[in-house]
């Protein structure tokens, strides 16, 4: 079996380099490699790809920028395998990665998303453990072993909702699913968590392995941080936790319904949050951020 990796790319060229060069290590060959350029403006970009002696690479750029979540739909458009992962430009997989994903599809061919083990690195590369990232793994992401979690249905969407524990990069899909439930459009903040919703909503299945094959770059002045400042992280997740409550309440999902109403740990993010809005951003990120920690 044949796993495609794309890469959605507008970010810095060098770390590029570097994710595709952690494609290039994996011990398990039997990979394709597609890089889809937004149109970033450096011509160091196709001269790199044009130099590699490699079948299993290909570079596409874009006619036009098309936007990150366009970039994705556009990755999805150009599968042609049974499962696919969408990588992010300056994230690296370890060289065990499609080997790990490979047995899990082997044992659970069914399985919708696998999310293997994730380590997070800042932007040289160096291993560190943010608050919010030892709360996913501490405190949000299943216990109990080293073997396959298996979550489905009602079981998977309250985990979810509770805290999103998932690294989006990380994922492997079943790639029927990706072509069946697309993004939600008007939630470019958590467009990730929103569809990962919809699978379980629909009934799949995530496998969760906590072997560490992936590691995941968290950058000091990220784009989702200046989300935070400016209001729109939290505008758009109390937007979903309200289509989130209403499509529990559809299916019958009380345990969903109500850990999406309460939004507990997406209210502490918000208070931990809080002082950094205070000092760094503006009025409409501080009122979102006390809006998304004290409404009801």
């Amino acid at each position: 079996m044949t796993l495609e990796i794309f890469v959605p790319f507008w970010g810095d060229p060098a770390l590029l380099r570097e994710t595709v060069d952690s494609v290039r290590a994996q011990r398990d060959g039997d990979w394709r490699l597609i890089v889809i350029d937004d149109c970033y403006p450096d011509e160091s970009v196709p001269e790199y790809f044009a130099g590699i002696d490699d079948e299993r690479i290909s570079y596409i750029r874009n006619e036009k920028n098309l936007g990150i979540t366009e970039n994705y739909r556009e990755a999805i458009r150009r599968a042609t395998t049974s499962h696919i992962t969408i990588l992010g430009c300056d994230d690296l997989l370890h060289p065990n990665y499609v080997g790990l994903v490979k047995r899990v599809i082997a044992r659970l061919p069914e399985v919708d998303v696998i999310q293997p083990g994730v380590e997070v690195i800042d932007e040289n590369g160096t291993v560190i453990r943010p608050l919010v990232d030892r709360v996913k793994q501490g405190l949000l992401a299943p216990r109990g072993g080293k073997g396959i979690a298996l979550l489905a249905g009602e079981r998977m969407a309250t985990s979810l909702i509770r805290g999103d524990w998932l690294y989006w990069p990380s994922l492997t899909f079943r790639t029927e699913t990706l072509q069946r439930i697309d993004f939600r459009d008007g939630l470019p903040i958590i467009q990730d968590l929103a569809l990962l919703m919809d699978i379980a909503f629909e009934g799949g299945s995530l496998a969760y392995v906590p072997e560490l094959a992936f590691s995941y770059r968290r950058h000091g002045s990220s784009a989702s941080q200046k989300t935070l400042l400016d209001g729109r992280r939290f505008r758009d997740e109390r937007a979903y936790f309200a289509i989130a409550r209403g499509l529990a309440d559809e299916k019958g999902w009380r345990r969903t319904r109500v850990t999406a109403r309460a939004r507990v740990m997406s209210r502490l993010h918000a208070v931990t949050e809080l002082p950094g809005v205070i000092r760094h951003g503006n009025r409409a990120g501080l009122q979102s951020t006390l809006a998304h920690i004290f409404a009801v």
